[in-house]
């Protein structure tokens, strides 16, 4: 073979190879060790809904076509190219990585086929999360919308079908990001400061699964410890009057108890000497729920909870104390904002998403406050087994923060548009409906630092009345109000307390913020920022460890938990515990853990 005919010819393969490898992370910023663990065949494929399990099921991710057209526009007759879903389009593992804007609206397409198996049953097609406003078409008939950028939904599809062959399935997905109203979080069109890239589009799992016309859409369980029971409300669709809901708690296979009710009451049944969770004991009891019309099971569906109590006593000098069931436990935790430099908002792998989790326990926190995000079912999954306090954040929106006086204060507060505040309140409500069911969150945050507050006290008091199982902490650093269950101060960059409260809870909701740079490690090479920065490991470890001290000092005058910023790097933020790509562990590991651990042992003697 002469040399131009084997030119040509390797040529013709490389090119074959480019074709039929039509994916890549796109971009040069850093990246997680899990990035090249991502398979564009089937990217995340874990079950994505641990607190409600069906056997069988199918997962949509993976590539589809993409399309950004001017906002208003129809379906292009020809795509941009393929998206790896469910990374976000501005991402790296998306493998577009361009900037959507306001102005623009996101399309995507793919095919897909129903399982033989299913014939005969509803088709139920599930989104994960959109940001933020999604259409959703099967076959050109359009199935529903959605608004909301961090809660699942879905629609049953059934009617929709074609009886045989392959289905089309396209969204269409509209995010104004920062010049909307919504909340969006962290997400600004000009990242900059502790502020990041937008995300637009689906950045959670796509699945479908059959289910019978009688099903269960969710589930709701409250632990009581103190009188040894737990509640289970199944919420249905397509139930009829007569029919049962069945539940069973199993302890390692074991039925432990059983109890029925008729669909759409709570099952209320014992629990027996029941081994309560806590970080340091995170015991789940696992959970087997059916609906059953005439003695026959129309759906069954698999579950967990954990026998735990969140409240507030005052303790033996009259300071109001958080309490892990009937004993007063200091809370501490790292600020989470829960963002990857390739993902975004999405974790590579599952790996990745507990990776975080597992390096808090290890730095010696029993908590993690989740900050102005709201992360997949799996995260809270892996918190619950892993065994981590929870404080969840509602994301931020709207106008930028309005400052108040920092004192309680009775004057007229932000005043949001009908609309602004009819969204808040419904997202909210899908944010607390999904994280409901999870052990491991303890405190629901409506706003931080005045940011989009409004009609606080009423805001508060709707939250405690919804679940009043879980505490309230109304405003993070924000305006104070005299109410819900504790006053939240923020200080940068060390601990102090200003004003007290002797009727609720005191705690330091934000601190730190010590910057250290790794160069090879940076978001931005030209770019970074800290409250306060360092140099080297020692210098920041000396710190870190000092600030610790100083809480400590502070506990017995009235902190019952503090929140450390932050997990990791963020962007161009550098003050994390570890590095945005998580490849470095910046303080000293064993010095965190022992600080961070009589931190959080510190009120463990008191009675």
């Amino acid at each position: 073979m002469n040399k131009a005919l084997s030119t040509i010819i390797l040529s013709l393969l490389l090119t074959a190879n480019v074709f039929a490898q039509p994916w890549k992370p796109a971009g040069d910023k850093i990246k997680t060790p899990w990035a090249e663990k991502v398979n564009p065949e089937n990217p995340l494929p874990e079950y994505p809904r641990p607190q409600l399990t069906r056997p069988d099921w199918q997962n949509l991710n993976g590539l589809w076509d993409y399309a950004i057209v001017p906002k208003g526009g129809w379906l292009p007759e020809k795509f941009d190219g393929k998206i790896l879903v469910p990374f976000a389009a501005e991402s790296s593992l998306s493998g577009v990585q361009k900037t959507v804007g306001a102005d623009n609206e996101l399309w995507y397409q793919r095919t897909f086929t129903i399982p033989a198996a299913w014939k005969n049953q509803d088709i139920l097609l599930h989104f994960g999360a959109v940001d933020w406003e999604a259409e959703v078409w099967v076959n050109n008939i359009k199935a529903g919308s959605h608004k909301g950028g961090y809660t699942p939904f879905s629609f049953n599809i059934t009617g929709l079908l074609a009886k045989n062959g392959v289905q089309t399935l396209t969204v269409k997905v509209w995010d104004p990001s920062d010049e909307g109203y919504q909340p969006r979080g962290k997400q600004v069109k000009n990242p900059q400061g502790i502020w990041y890239t937008p995300v637009t589009g689906i950045w959670q799992t796509v699945w479908m699964e059959p289910v019978k016309p009688a099903y269960i859409t969710a589930l709701k369980t409250v632990p009581n410890i103190d009188g040894g029971t737990v509640s289970v409300l199944a919420e249905t669709c397509g139930t009829a009057k007569g029919d049962l809901v069945l539940v069973k708690i199993l302890d390692a296979g074991k039925v432990v108890a059983e109890g029925k009710a008729v669909a759409g009451e709570k099952v209320l049944l014992p629990v027996k000497n029941a081994k309560l969770w806590s970080p340091e004991s995170p015991f789940l009891y696992d959970l087997e729920v059916a609906v059953v019309r005439k003695e026959e099971v129309l759906d069954k569906v698999g579950s967990y909870f954990g026998m735990r109590k969140i409240s507030t006593n005052r303790d033996k000098n009259g300071i109001y104390r958080m309490q892990l069931n009937n004993r007063d436990y200091f809370q501490f935790g790292p600020l989470d904002q829960g963002w990857w430099p390739d993902g975004l908002y999405t974790a590579p792998t599952d790996e990745a998403l507990k990776y975080d989790i597992v390096k808090t326990k290890d730095f010696g926190f029993n908590m993690i406050r989740k900050h102005v995000k709201v992360e997949p079912p799996r995260w809270y999954y892996h918190c619950d087994k892993e065994g981590i306090l929870v404080w969840q954040d509602m994301p931020s929106g709207d106008r930028s923060p309005q400052w108040q006086q920092r004192n309680y204060f009775d004057g007229k507060e932000l005043v949001r548009s009908a609309v602004s505040e009819q969204n808040y309140r419904q997202e909210w409500k899908e944010i607390m409906d999904l994280c409901y069911p999870f052990p491991s969150i303890v405190v629901w945050v409506p706003f931080n630092e005045a940011w989009g507050q409004f009609k606080t006290a009423e805001i508060a008091e709707w939250t405690k009345n919804y679940d009043p199982s879980r505490l309230v902490n109304p405003a993070s650093g924000g305006n104070h109000y005299d109410v819900g269950d504790m006053l939240d101060m923020h200080h940068y960059p060390d601990p102090a307390m200003g004003i007290f409260d002797s009727k609720r809870v005191n705690v330091l909701g934000e601190y730190g913020g010590i910057g250290l740079v790794f160069e090879d490690h940076l978001w931005e090479k030209n770019r970074n920022w800290g409250y306060v920065q360092y140099k080297t490991t020692d210098e920041a470890t000396k710190v870190y460890v000092e600030f610790a001290e100083k809480l400590k000092k502070l506990i017995p005058f009235g902190y019952s938990a503090a929140v450390y910023t932050q997990t990791t790097d963020v962007e161009i933020e550098v003050n994390g515990l570890m590095t945005y790509d998580r490849k470095i562990i910046k303080l000293n590991e064993e010095a965190l853990k022992k600080v961070n651990t009589e931190i959080c042992n510190s009120l463990k003697d008191n009675e």
